[in-house]
């Protein structure tokens, strides 16, 4: 059983969780994409996490994800790690996303459980080594029950932790008990995946962060853990109450932090293009608010 540790970091520290900029006609941006994924390492980023939720990995093409991991691979080089998401519902076709990363570049994959057919705690776990096993690329799984309908229990993330290529989690469980029970017995590295809990997760041993608000301020967020992590907890928790109005704008207000954060790039010049079907762009209230908060963060 581990009783203390200094987390282990193997895609880095501050992650953005990336959106896919497209064209205004909605096909893909690359070379938006290498100047956002260039912005982001500039501003603190140490790692990119590709074709996720914020990257409307539903809505793009498996040919899409590679040529994305590839561009943004030639962007930025080795100045950040690479983790791509390649979830599915089906464990075969997963299987194959993770072999077509590897090949285009990735650090790492991002696994979510199975959605919609809700398989049961036996079935999620062998999904997960399936996907473990198929490539040689080091795998962050992606427990986010509230989307995914089925959760990785704690009891079935101990016994994945013994996989030699399942390293690390990104934490959307709100089970906050659940993952210091999986901290304190395992050397898996958690990162937050919900910007509310950046400070939280990382006071209680985490890696770091997956972040959607990063793709407005990912100085803000690198600048919490850097405070955090030079002892200054008072100004990490000052600036972590500081950017909650934005988080909230962003992640808690009723729209998807793909729309919240794309219509917040655009407002501030930088890559972005319209949404996806069944997703639609926000309205220019919303988008008016998102810039307020964000100015009020800047200006303080």
């Amino acid at each position: 059983m581990t009783t203390s540790r200094e987390p282990s970091r193997p895609f880095g520290r501050t992650l953005c969780a990336m959106i896919t900029p497209f064209t205004p006609s909605g096909t893909l941006d690359l070379d938006g994409a290498g100047r956002l994924a260039e912005h982001l390492v500039a501003r603190g980023c140490d790692g990119l996490v590709l074709n996720g939720t914020t990257g409307e990995s539903p809505t793009t093409t498996d040919a899409e994800k590679a040529e994305l991991v590839t561009a943004v691979r030639d962007a930025v080089g080795d100045r950040a790690r690479l983790v791509t998401g390649v979830g599915s519902s089906d464990t075969r076709h997963t299987v194959e996303l993770a072999l077509a990363a590897e090949k285009a570049g990735a650090d790492g994959v991002l696994v979510v459980t199975p959605y919609y057919s809700r398989p049961p705690q036996e079935a999620v776990e062998a999904h997960l080594r399936a996907v473990a096993d198929a490539s040689g690329l080091p795998v962050m799984l992606y427990d986010i029950p509230g989307r995914t309908g089925t959760r990785i229990e704690p009891e079935t993330m101990l016994r994945l932790a013994g996989h030699p290529r399942i390293v690390a989690v990104k934490d959307c469980s709100y089970d906050f008990l659940g993952t210091q029970k999986v901290l304190a017995r395992t050397d898996l590295a958690y990162y937050a995946g919900c910007d509310e809990h950046v400070l939280a997760l990382y006071a209680v041993g985490a890696a770091g962060c997956v972040s959607t608000v990063a793709n407005a301020v990912p100085g803000h967020i690198a600048a919490i853990l850097d405070a955090f992590d030079a002892g200054d907890t008072a100004r990490a928790t000052g600036l972590q109450l500081r950017a909650t109005p934005l988080i909230e704008a962003m992640t808690g207000a009723g729209l998807p932090g793909t729309v919240t954060a794309k219509a917040l790039l655009a407002r501030l010049g930088l890559p972005a293009g319209p949404v996806r079907a069944p997703l639609l762009p926000a309205g220019r209230e919303p988008a008016d608010g998102l810039l307020a908060r964000y100015e009020e963060l800047l200006a303080v």
